[in-house]
């Protein structure tokens, strides 16, 4: 028999999504099989697959040693690349500013130079994170942005952050604003775009109506004209809703597309204006704006980050 301890970045999980993490060499079929058969108890007790661990509880697990066996460590993070732009950091979370062109997670084409490779291996160096001293966390993105798109993204560096700020995200009690430069000029000047989003899988891709149709989304989407001039604007952006792509679609589809983007405007476009194949869009500003209980972040209510240079917004309209 083995005994493991559940530590506060074990706490909330389920039994089997725990021990999946905690026993990866132990299939699923055993798993789930040892607990019905009580090989697996909590506090000296049956648990249940659904039963919630809590800090301190102890598991009981009458298992072969063979599922406990760790290979030796090969932590891809290491090969992530270095530089971190951190806006803000303490024991709890980091607030970073992403590049335009590096990924937030891995995909098909980028596995370990990620923005998450980057956080995991700038933590495992400062000895504030170490894989095998964890039995299920690991630090974790709250908000992801696209490749092509840059600025804030928090990370979480204990689990009861991850799970306050997913919450908080979710109630949107974060707001994200953005800035961006698109073609023309908006009317009014100032407002809040309405309309009906529904995502074309096959092509990564969305579309924009006016009216509901099966499958849409609604999506609002409320701005201000900074500066307009030489065909082009200026524009802050409050997504009031978080949909895949919806400021590139809903500019686009009130025709003022965002300068550089290929997808939803055109090169002609884009052309004209000097050829640019980069879109303008950044998430420059974030607000904490909480209306119900935060926990050990309830220090952040009514904080502000702002990243203080966004590449275009500084050179508008001298383009």
């Amino acid at each position: 028999m083995k005994t493991l301890t559940i530590e506060p970045n074990d706490a909330g999980q389920r039994l089997d999504k725990f021990l999946t993490k905690a026993l990866p060499n132990l299939p699923q079929s055993l798993l789930y099989k040892y607990i019905r058969k009580k090989r697996i108890k909590v506090n000296g007790k049956r648990a249940e697959i659904s039963t919630r661990l809590n800090p301190g509880d102890i598991l009981d697990l009458y298992i072969n040693d063979e599922f406990f066996e760790q290979p030796e460590p090969q932590y891809d993070f290491l090969h992530a690349g270095k530089q971190l732009r951190i806006l803000f950091e303490d024991e709890n979370l980091m607030v970073l500013d992403k590049p335009v062109g590096l990924l937030s997670h891995p995909d098909d084409s980028e596995y370990v130079d990620t923005l998450i490779g980057r956080v995991k291996r700038y933590l495992y160096e400062k000895g504030a994170y170490d894989p095998a001293e964890e039995q299920s966390f690991t630090p974790s993105l709250v908000n992801r942005i696209d490749r092509n798109t840059g600025g804030i993204v928090l990370a979480a560096k204990n689990a009861e952050s991850l799970r306050i700020l997913n919450q908080k995200m979710k109630d949107r009690e974060l707001h994200k604003y953005y800035l961006c430069v698109v073609h023309g000029k908006p009317e009014p000047e100032e407002g809040t775009l309405t309309g009906y989003l529904t995502k074309n899988e096959s092509k990564n891709k969305v579309f924009v109506s006016d009216r509901p149709s099966p499958g849409a989304r609604e999506i609002r989407t409320k701005y201000r004209t900074l500066r307009s001039e030489k065909g082009l604007s200026l524009l802050e952006v409050d997504l009031l809703t978080g949909r895949t792509h919806q400021i590139r679609a809903h500019f686009a589809s009130i025709g003022c597309p965002l300068l550089g983007d290929g997808k939803y405007g055109t090169n002609a476009q884009n052309k004209k204006q000097g050829g640019y194949k980069k879109q303008f869009l950044y998430s420059y500003k974030i607000h904490f704006d909480f209306s119900t209980e935060a926990g050990i972040l309830s220090y952040l209510d009514g904080r502000t980050f702002t990243v203080p240079d966004v590449w275009f917004a500084d050179q508008f309209p001298a383009f």
